[in-house]
């Protein structure tokens, strides 16, 4: 039966309910069938903040604007008779720190003389559990938020791609935006100094909620120099090593906590109004910042599980970016160290042309110890090496520079391949060097045309003969690597006429994984001379054909001898 049927417009009696319900702690509304307040009971009065003559009369949603009340649950009870609890939540007009408060509310309908007359509304406060509540789930999901972290944060050894991920990471879960920007690492080279008073860094992340991402976007991508002033949140919290809240409550304080004052009404414009900075910090040593920013309907931040997760979020990201940091710094070192080991051969003797090629596998991997050397010899003959020690690195490189110290030293002597090579086994033992090297030596007489060659685990070289469609690959036996002291190595005497290219590489060129490395080297087959016959266009086209799917680091040595 509809409530219409029932309902009575003419007044009905509360003074029972006032009796009964006057003292109760929970607050006590009766509203008429048209949801007026007929009576209001003095903690009610409290709750709401309105006094009890203030209620009558009105509408629930005349009294309490700010308050979900759930209009249609009470239309519900006063239709079927069905006794209901439901939990609202909003604001009422009691001043409180609380943002959002929320209440357990039971409707019952009241019915006189076989009439429904209204509700009856009982209400009881439960803020403090429903925030425990609360609480409680976003531990929980800031704790799925950490599992996931490691798999998410740091994938590679790249201090840009690790402060993205970052950033990343903690939108939309904790913030609407994001950005992570690091103290440069430079070396000199383009680097402009800050003014007086202000720390420059340079942002490396940046992430935000798509409503947001655009504006975001004019405030400096990734890659942007930013200068904060001394007081600013940012290097407030690089300085003291502890997270800095900010909730911007006027443009004042927005203006001392932003980067600069300038930026004040466009932070305004996009809505921004709470923020925390989080020190990325490893080994004792300041890296950078993580920013979290929240805007429109979002929270402010507040001390609490929101700082102690960021913190641990940006303390991981943090020893990521220092070993990528470190790992860069070595790859450099080795680089550069391999580099001035690997200076263009002198030219052995008129006549002889030389151009060499050396191209590390990519910022990504390590320098290995591929070296390359061309040595002059008696009777207008000439030697020329090719190694690769076994490893990367710094190491590999040092010991690179000892096997081409005592090759020089044993080619002076003037022995054939096999001799240079045993010598130097022997002598690699005797050192403790404790890295292998495979090498590939060869002596050119011209006079004879011929270029005898001998290797230790190194790969054969190639000659490209003049108008020939195609290079030839040597076909010879292969002895073990230097350094292992077995020996056993033989001198194969080819063909090398005036005007043959002899190509020599490290297996770096030619080696794919998942590949049988005879099919590899026979790909040199295709090599031919340019028409321009210069040696440089021959290693711009290797560059061309071998490079791009290169896995390791790749040296290539070529010479030709113009006649005797």
């Amino acid at each position: 039966m509809q409530a219409e049927e029932h309902a009575d417009p003419s007044p009905f009696d509360v003074s029972m309910l006032a009796a009964v319900m006057g003292s109760s702690p929970a607050g006590v509304a009766v509203l008429d069938t048209e949801l007026r307040y007929v009576y209001v009971n003095p903690a009610l009065e409290r709750l709401n903040g309105v006094p009890a003559a203030a209620h009558l009369g009105r509408s629930v949603t005349e009294v309490l604007p700010d308050m979900d009340l759930h209009t249609d649950v009470m239309r519900q009870v006063l239709a079927d008779g069905q006794p209901r609890e439901v939990t609202t939540s909003g604001r009422t007009w009691v001043e409180t720190l609380i943002a959002r408060r929320y209440w357990r509310v039971g409707l019952h309908r009241v019915e006189e003389n076989g009439r429904v007359r209204g509700l009856v509304v009982i209400g009881q406060e439960v803020t403090a559990t429903q925030s425990q509540r609360e609480e409680l789930r976003r531990a929980r999901s800031y704790l799925a938020l950490l599992d996931n972290a490691a798999s998410s944060i740091g994938t590679t050894l790249d201090a840009e791609i690790t402060c993205q991920e970052l950033a990343e990471f903690v939108v939309p879960a904790m913030a609407d935006a994001a950005v992570v920007e690091v103290i440069p690492q430079h070396d000199g080279h383009g680097w402009r100094e800050p003014p007086a008073g202000v720390l420059r860094l340079r942002r490396s992340g940046v992430a935000a909620v798509p409503q947001l991402a655009e504006a975001l976007a004019r405030f400096g991508g990734a890659g942007t120099d930013i200068d904060y002033q001394e007081d600013a949140a940012v290097p407030r919290c690089l300085a003291e090593d502890r997270p800095v809240i900010v909730n911007f409550a006027g443009d004042e304080q927005l203006g001392r906590e932003a980067p600069n004052p300038d930026r004040v009404a466009a932070y305004r414009a996009v809505g921004l109004h709470s923020a925390v900075a989080v020190p990325l910090t490893a080994r004792g040593r300041p890296l950078g910042a993580l920013s979290l920013l929240r805007a429109g309907d979002s929270p402010p931040f507040a001390e609490g599980l929101d700082v102690v997760v960021a913190r641990t979020l940006a303390g991981r990201a943090a020893v990521d970016v220092d070993h990528a940091h470190r790992y860069a710094h070595e790859h450099r070192v080795a680089l550069e160290l391999q580099r001035s080991l690997l200076s263009e051969p002198r030219l052995p003797n008129t006549g002889i042309e030389i151009a060499s090629l050396y191209l590390p596998a990519g910022e990504g991997a390590l320098v290995g110890g591929d070296w390359f050397d061309a040595i002059p010899l008696q009777g207008g003959r000439h030697l020329k090496v090719m190694g690769d020690v076994m490893g990367h690195g710094v190491e590999a490189a040092v010991a690179m520079s000892n096997y081409r110290s005592m090759l020089r030293i044993m080619a002076e002597d003037d022995q054939p391949p096999h001799r240079i090579l045993e010598r130097l086994d022997r002598a690699v033992e005797q050192s403790g060097l404790d890295r292998a090297a495979t090498c590939l030596v060869a002596v050119v007489d011209r006079r004879e045309g011929v270029c005898e060659v001998a290797s230790a685990g190194h790969p054969p070289p190639a000659f490209i003969d003049p108008g020939a469609p195609g290079a030839r690959v040597a076909r010879m036996p292969v002895g073990p690597p230097l350094g292992t002291g077995f020996g056993g190595y033989v001198t194969t005497v080819l063909p090398c006429g005036p005007g043959t290219v002899l190509f020599m590489y490290t297996d770096g060129l030619v080696e794919r994984r998942g590949e049988d490395i005879e099919a590899s080297i026979d790909r040199l087959t295709q090599l031919t001379l340019p028409a321009s016959g210069r040696l440089e266009d021959l290693l711009a086209e290797v560059v061309d054909r071998f490079a791009d799917t290169a896995e390791d680091d790749i040296a290539v040595l070529v010479s030709r001898s113009r006649g005797y």
